[in-house]
């Protein structure tokens, strides 16, 4: 497991920066929470009555007294944004990082074979994110229980499980990506988070283009739906997990045959 431990010791300040960092911005949003609930009957009203404002980000059905919606709005955009954002920047330099850095000779010259590299690099993708939310579920349970706030442990914990697989999604299609790149493609994978979270807003202003949300995998972590109906909605998440598995193939067939430079 070489290539595993070397990964998770190369990546280690990154990841904690980035938990920290979203960790940081959760616990305050919870923090506030106490003053804003205060204001939130008012809020309520001006929020639900924004049109199509309130329909893109979910604001029309959600209730920002009740502290699973305040979550729902205020802190799942900065997970899922920003969440989505550390798994597109690890899964999309992986791959292509050994040959962006010229490393891929010193690496591939090892006896280890191309399927072991691409296997090891994927396993420490999937446990720097499962340490990045773990770090930020104690986290901000620790600032609500310190506000005197129980969310609803169902909601939350779909929210919470949604936004998860979200950045596990984006990590594996943007890995697929990295074995057909020789530089650095975060601009790429930035990019293609960008554009599934404007495909979700879309989704939403419209009934249209509501296929959508087939597309993009915050089809699945869209919080006013999770916390009106109590789960998670299947057919955008089947969808999503298709995507994940055709990206992790793609990436073990395309770098096995792939000439390196």
């Amino acid at each position: 497991m070489v290539v595993l431990r070397h990964e998770l010791k190369q990546n280690k300040l990154a990841l904690f920066i980035w938990s920290c960092s979203i960790s940081f911005l959760l616990a305050v949003s919870v923090l506030i929470y106490p003053e804003m609930a205060k204001e939130m009957d008012e809020m309520n009203d001006i929020f639900s009555n924004m049109g199509s404002f309130s329909s893109a980000f979910g604001m029309d059905q959600l209730n920002f007294g009740d502290f699973n919606g305040y979550f729902g709005i205020e802190c799942g955009n900065t997970l899922g944004l920003g969440g989505a954002f550390f798994a597109a920047i690890l899964g999309i330099s992986l791959l292509s990082k050994e040959e962006h850095g010229h490393t891929a000779d010193f690496l591939l010259a090892h006896p280890i074979s191309r399927t072991r590299v691409i296997a090891e690099k994927f396993l420490a993708m999937l446990i720097q994110i499962l340490l990045l939310n773990v770090f930020v579920i104690a986290v901000t349970t620790g600032a609500a229980f310190a506000i005197g706030e129980t969310p609803k442990f169902k909601e939350f914990f779909l929210l919470l499980i949604a936004y998860f697989i979200l950045q596990l999604e984006i990590g594996a299609i943007t890995f697929g990506i990295s074995a057909f790149l020789k530089g650095n493609g975060i601009a790429i994978g930035l990019g293609l988070t960008f554009v599934f979270y404007f495909f979700n807003i879309l989704a939403n202003l419209t009934e249209d283009i509501k296929f959508l949300k087939y597309i993009t995998p915050y089809g699945y972590t869209d919080a006013a739906q999770i916390i009106t109906n109590h789960s998670l909605e299947w057919k955008y998440l089947a969808t999503g997990c298709s995507f994940a598995i055709i990206g992790v193939v793609i990436a073990f067939i395309k770098y096995r045959k792939k000439d390196l430079a």
